[in-house]
């Protein structure tokens, strides 16, 4: 009976962010997992070096609208203000915060990281 209910809630959860549209949806799931987003504590996440050799900004530049530093690549904005596609599609978001975590962290981030992250993100103008 347990387990169905934790079936129940995982499959809420992994539901609702598939419907995410918006980086408000995508914002409200994460925050529904974690507890309430904080744009300061995503600011400084962005800007600080996680025992690894790199930050969010290391290659996103603050602000994040440059292009990649190592690459060279035009990386469009992160900031849904300068850039609307972002956070509107599942598979990018999830591919995007896995392989940019792993390379800053060397771990997946926590619901809380992309929820303070992004909602940094959707206060940039």
């Amino acid at each position: 009976m347990v387990m169905k209910a934790v079936l129940f809630i995982f499959s809420f959860c992994i539901y609702g962010l598939a419907q995410a549209a918006t980086p408000q949806d995508f914002l409200k799931t994460y925050e529904s997992q974690s507890g309430k987003a904080s744009a300061s504590k995503g600011e400084q996440f962005f800007n600080a070096k996680h025992g690894k050799e790199w930050s969010c900004a290391s290659c996103h530049e603050n602000p994040p609208n440059h292009e990649h530093i190592v690459t060279g690549k035009v990386i469009k904005p992160l900031a849904p203000s300068a850039n609307p596609a972002r956070f509107t599609d599942e598979a990018k978001v999830d591919k995007w915060f896995k392989r940019n975590c792993n390379d800053v962290l060397g771990r997946e981030c926590t619901a809380q990281e992309k929820a303070d992250v992004i909602a940094w993100l959707i206060s940039v103008k």
